[in-house]
């Protein structure tokens, strides 16, 4: 009978491999962002772009590891703060390995953050910690490690403000094939093992020589075991471990009586994305907005992680109703750059994991993209480019960007800020 608890081989294993693995002096060199939680991001799809990071904003990174996600958000928060450093306390990381804690503990030192507060212990307790309720939670990679994931998504929602919202990432099961199937063989080989670093080498060594018809050997899309030995680890000789599709997600999310704002990237969950055919897009017509990202799943049969955006309320992403004071937001992407590769082919794109895709944009492309240095909002870089092209109407220049945003929103590449 499982319990409401972590497993202790799950906090041993994070602090003999404290994940991911992270050199602290990179920080000198580049801040690693991913998603969830990027600002820009999480304002577009929790807070309908109208959220002002210069106001107070809790954060709470449960099941924080080496500090990625705590590192990027207190970053970001402290550039958007009025002095560059933000508030004390604004960034909680709380995770059980006392070892990853350290690492992320330097990571804030060579950044010289001083907008975080470092707690250890399990996301299962907050319910009793006495903390204050966040305005914002992320929680990555950790309900699937739970074995009670529901009992860990409610705990996160008992310390989440009624307006809040939560960035999540848990496994994808069509993307890991192979995985559990090797995690099993690794249980029956290591019995003899007395410690994990003996499993290690003999997991290394399994891989050398799997016949090339094992199925883990066939799926390209997981390679972190090929990192480091805390990839590794994590990934095959993890404890406690599960994957979900995307109606196993949607129940989870009702258990804690929340609502899915977006999955990342959009893209991957819309159907047009793999089915072109006429009729076979007929056959799906009548298909809901979540069985719709379900069939899209198994399609692509290549996503190994979901990541998505909860939160209370019904309708939280920015959308452009209001057109005149919208600001559009990209996100690491340089206009000028952009502006330059989109003169030569105006069209968007990119390879999701053995997916290509191919959008294509308006003839404004280019110019939008040079303007879209995220203080400008769309009358100021309509009023430019009509400079350029007295005859530009209001509504021709709308209808392009829209086009426009859809492409580079679906990819996770731009975002709106009011």
């Amino acid at each position: 009978m499982t319990t409401n608890t972590v497993q202790p081989e799950v906090q041993d294993q994070y602090e003999a491999y404290p994940y991911p693995s992270r050199d602290p002096k990179d920080e000198r060199k580049r801040l690693i962002t991913g998603s969830p939680s990027n600002l820009a991001e999480l304002n577009h799809y929790l807070f309908a772009g109208k959220r002002d990071f210069t106001k107070p904003f809790r954060v709470l990174v449960a099941g924080g590891g080496t500090g990625d996600a705590t590192i990027m958000l207190a970053q970001q928060l402290a550039d958007a703060s009025i002095d560059g450093k933000g508030v004390a306390g604004q960034v909680t990381y709380l995770d059980l390995s006392i070892a990853s804690r350290k690492i992320a503990e330097a990571r804030a030192r060579e950044r010289d953050l001083t907008n975080i507060t470092f707690l250890n212990g399990s996301l299962l307790d907050l319910p009793k910690l006495g903390l204050d309720p966040f305005d914002y939670i992320d929680c990555c990679g950790v309900l699937h490690h739970l074995n009670e994931p529901k009992d860990g998504l409610k705990a996160l929602s008992s310390v989440l403000k009624d307006d809040g919202g939560m960035g999540l990432m848990v496994y994808g099961k069509y993307g890991r094939e192979g995985v559990y199937e090797m995690q099993s063989l690794l249980r029956d080989l290591s019995q003899n093992c007395d410690s994990l670093a003996e499993k290690v080498m003999l997991t290394r060594r399994l891989l050398e020589k799997v016949p090339a018809s094992n199925s883990f050997h066939r799926n390209p899309f997981v390679i972190d075991h090929k990192a480091s030995d805390a990839e590794l680890v994590d990934l095959l000789l993890h404890s406690c471990d599960r994957a979900y599709t995307v109606p196993e997600i949607e129940d989870l999310v009702s258990s804690a009586k929340l609502n899915i704002a977006s999955f990342i990237e959009p893209v991957r969950y819309q159907l047009e994305t793999y089915l072109k055919d006429t009729k076979l897009q007929q056959a799906a017509a009548g298909l809901g907005k979540m069985q719709r990202a379900a069939v899209a799943e198994k399609l692509a049969s290549n996503i190994k992680l979901h990541v998505f955006y909860v939160t209370r309320q019904q309708e939280t992403v920015a959308d452009l109703s209001s057109l005149k004071t919208v600001v559009p937001v990209l996100r690491e992407m340089d206009p000028d750059q952009l502006s330059a590769s989109l003169k030569k082919t105006p069209i968007l794109k990119s390879n999701l994991d053995g997916v290509a895709i191919n959008l294509p944009l308006p003839r404004l492309a280019s110019a939008i993209a040079k303007r879209c240095d995220g203080q400008k909002n769309l009358i100021d870089i309509y009023s430019e480019l009509k400079e350029l092209d007295a005859r530009l109407e209001w509504d021709t220049f709308v209808q392009q960007f829209e086009v426009f945003f859809r492409a580079f929103n679906s990819l996770n590449h731009l975002f709106l800020r009011y």
